[in-house]
């Protein structure tokens, strides 16, 4: 979906993953998941958070099937920045991009 919206994407299979991109590189966006092994997307969350600098702070993005589990308010919560649920729908993953580079452009 990403590549059809004319954007690139890394991978990270589990939340500590995601954590250790992040330390290599600065990234505008992160589309996190919130049920990963290792480290969930919650944790996740709170350790970019509290690691990167503020010039450095990724817009992030929850990405939950579990909606009623992890609810919109427990994502914010722990620093993300938007949520969407599972499945996603098109114009859903293009909305949240441009709130992400409104955010930015502030």
């Amino acid at each position: 979906m990403l590549k059809r919206l004319g954007h690139d994407a890394d991978l990270a299979v589990n939340g500590k993953e995601a954590v250790q991109a992040l330390e290599s590189r600065p990234y505008q966006i992160v589309f996190m998941d919130i049920q990963m092994p290792e480290m969930d997307g919650l944790e996740a969350t709170r350790i970019i958070r509290e690691r990167c600098l503020s010039a450095e702070q990724p817009h992030i993005v929850a990405l939950t099937a579990f909606n009623l589990v992890y609810g919109r308010e427990m994502c914010l919560s722990a620093g993300m920045d938007d949520y969407l649920s599972k499945p996603l729908i098109m114009e859903e993953l293009r909305a949240a991009i441009e709130n992400c580079i409104a955010h930015r452009a502030k």
